[in-house]
């Protein structure tokens, strides 16, 4: 009984769940229970006491901020072509991945996957279409640490979101391992949005990231200040801002989740907003986003198998994220054709 009342969860629209207790039986049940109720709300929460060092965190923000600021020409060595690993100039247009025309995000990007520094025939092999996570990774060479610190976050993110995993599992009333097999070779990645100084008004429709919902499993988002603009779109129609929690992570689920609960979990739409004109801050924003092995079925799975989704003839998840990635990089999602 004490052990169970040691698990802080701090509710709300976006709670704050503590997972200091995450290691002992009483504290995984009621940190599950915590978030069953986040993802069948909200779809969102905040995790505190994650383990994830603070100096990795910060030597993250660190020399990030430092490529950032290098001159374009630097930055543009790293550039990939078609534009979705290493550096971007422009982050696409999120809202194309719902259809929704808008101009370009506001924010510079840095990406990589984690199947990136594979040889090219295993990539190759990720699936018999067009994606990301098939394309080899771009160091750059200044800052001189940054791909190893990339390494070495990325990897404390892929153990944090296993062991999230296994605990939706529980929330789900699911065997806790069994989302285990899902990830055996994922293709995860992590993306840094450079959110620059907004010197001219934007377009209009254009934001700092547009609203979207994301694609895969879950995101783990680090946000480097409290200066904010991260929203949510609350049930209701009204957008809720999302607080930063010095030393916190903020979770959400993506389609993939929602689908493979029958709804029972939500993948809710959110936005990064701009600031007020002649504000001239910038702030980064780190998301790792947990994509399954690319042949995972879409499928609903346990006690939701007999739920009904319209996933447009798609039928894994490789397909499902492939076909959000080339909408989100299409000048006009309209021109985007499935080849699935």
């Amino acid at each position: 009984m004490v052990e169970q009342q040691t698990v802080t969860v701090v509710e709300g629209f976006v709670p704050v769940i503590d997972l200091s207790f995450k290691d002992n039986a009483a504290g995984r049940t009621r940190i599950a229970e915590a978030i069953n109720r986040a993802c069948a709300s909200s779809g969102f929460f905040t995790i505190v006491g994650h383990g994830v060092p603070a100096e990795l965190i910060e030597r993250m923000c660190v020399t990030n901020r430092e490529f950032f600021a290098l001159p374009d020409t630097v930055k543009e060595r790293v550039a990939h072509r078609p534009g979705v690993s290493g550096f971007r100039r422009l982050g696409g247009s999120t809202a194309h991945s719902l259809d929704l025309k808008t101009p370009p995000d506001l924010c510079e990007v840095f990406s990589a996957h984690v199947t990136g520094d594979l040889p090219d025939e295993e990539r190759n092999c990720l699936g018999d279409y067009w994606a990301s996570w098939k394309l080899a990774n771009v160091w750059p060479t200044v800052p001189v640490d940054f791909e190893s610190i990339w390494h070495e976050y990325i990897a404390a993110m892929t153990e944090l979101a296993g062991d999230l995993m296994r605990l939706f599992a529980l929330a789900l009333d699911l065997e806790e391992h069994f989302f285990d097999r899902i990830f055996d070779n994922h293709v995860s990645s992590v993306a840094v949005n450079y959110y620059f100084p907004q010197h001219h008004p934007p377009l209009p429709g254009q934001l700092r990231r547009g609203e979207h919902t994301d694609w895969g499993s879950l995101t783990i988002l680090y946000q480097d200040t409290d200066i904010g603009g991260l929203q949510v779109r609350h049930g209701n129609g009204e957008w809720q801002d999302v607080p930063t929690i010095p030393g916190g992570f903020i979770v959400n689920i993506g389609d993939l989740m929602a689908l493979w609960t029958a709804g029972r979990w939500v993948s809710t739409m959110h936005r990064v907003i701009n600031p007020e004109l002649g504000n001239a801050s910038s702030r980064l924003s780190i998301p790792f986003f947990y994509l399954p092995d690319h042949d995972a079925a879409i499928d609903p799975i346990g006690s939701f198998a007999g739920g009904d989704h319209d996933t447009f003839g798609i039928t894994t998840a490789g397909q499902w994220i492939s076909r959000k990635m080339q909408k989100t990089f299409a000048e006009d999602p309209a021109d985007y054709h499935s080849a699935d």
